[in-house]
């Protein structure tokens, strides 16, 4: 347990500081290098157009994992309507019964000492339970992350292009680059920056394909109803349409959640179906 309270502060600064990083090299270095080229006019130089592209993804990445941050998993001690819902909370603080024996489509996480409605998992990088009160920010969160990681690598391979005169053309250019920039860099032919924004373009591609994949992931367990949690602990769920399930996440105001963060509206099928 120490090991997890410890991964779940880890995690979220690790996050922080590769956001901060991005922000500076696109700022400071890729956008300005693009301002270089004489050919282009300045209301359309790619230098603005990337700028304005970078700083939109930045926004819904980073704005969204406030959201999941702040739409933190309800407690049903406090107000939450699920009628013996507090006794059980207190049950299972004090120990006198089992997290197993959760209310249904419920989960106590013993990090964030909560119970979490339609739990789907702990994100640490985040540091917080992600379930019906957080999933669609949470979708919109990797989604966002992944094209800004894919931003930043096209912008990084473009800066490296121009400063190292080599060409991505070959497949292979990518995948040679990184062993032989560690030997001109020990040897002295390459500077440290170079080398860092190198470094940095495997991490954005690692980063970027991780969220995209777990992104898809997601959205397969979505369309077909279900939750991590329910998958791994092989729990039947009632089929519905698809449509519903989407509608249940995302809600009927789904392309505003889209375009700029907002707090999770998917709640409001939910009472459509309560009432």
């Amino acid at each position: 347990m120490l090991v997890l309270r410890l991964l779940n502060v880890i995690a979220p600064a690790y996050f922080l500081c590769i956001s901060l990083v991005t922000f500076v090299l696109q700022i400071f270095l890729f956008i300005p290098s693009m301002f270089r080229d004489p050919s282009t006019t300045p209301l359309f130089s790619p230098a603005l157009l990337h700028g304005a592209l970078f700083l939109f993804l930045s926004a819904n990445a980073l704005g969204n994992y406030v959201l999941v941050i702040q739409s933190s998993p309800e407690d049903l001690s406090k107000g939450l309507n699920l009628g013996e819902g507090a006794e059980v909370v207190a049950d299972w603080l004090d120990g006198s019964r089992s997290p197993g024996s959760a209310l249904p489509s419920t989960h106590f996480c013993r990090l964030c000492a909560r119970v979490t409605q339609r739990h789907d998992h702990h994100c640490f990088f985040t540091g917080n339970c992600i379930g019906s009160r957080n999933m669609r920010n949470f979708i919109m969160f990797c989604l966002y992350t992944s094209l800004a990681c894919l931003d930043s690598l096209v912008a990084g391979m473009a800066y490296i292009s121009a400063a190292l005169s080599m060409s991505f053309a070959n497949p292979l250019a990518f995948l040679t680059l990184l062993p032989h920039s560690i030997s001109q860099f020990f040897s002295g032919a390459l500077l440290s920056s170079e080398m860092f924004v190198i470094l940095m373009l495997y991490l954005w591609l690692g980063i970027g394909l991780a969220c995209a994949g777990f992104c898809c992931h997601q959205m397969l367990l979505i369309l077909r109803g279900q939750t991590r949690y329910q998958v791994r602990k092989g729990m039947v769920v009632r089929p519905r349409p698809w449509r519903e399930n989407l509608q249940e996440v995302f809600g009927k105001r789904w392309l505003l959640g889209l375009l700029i963060p907002v707090l999770n509206v998917g709640s409001d099928y939910c009472r459509q179906k309560e009432k």
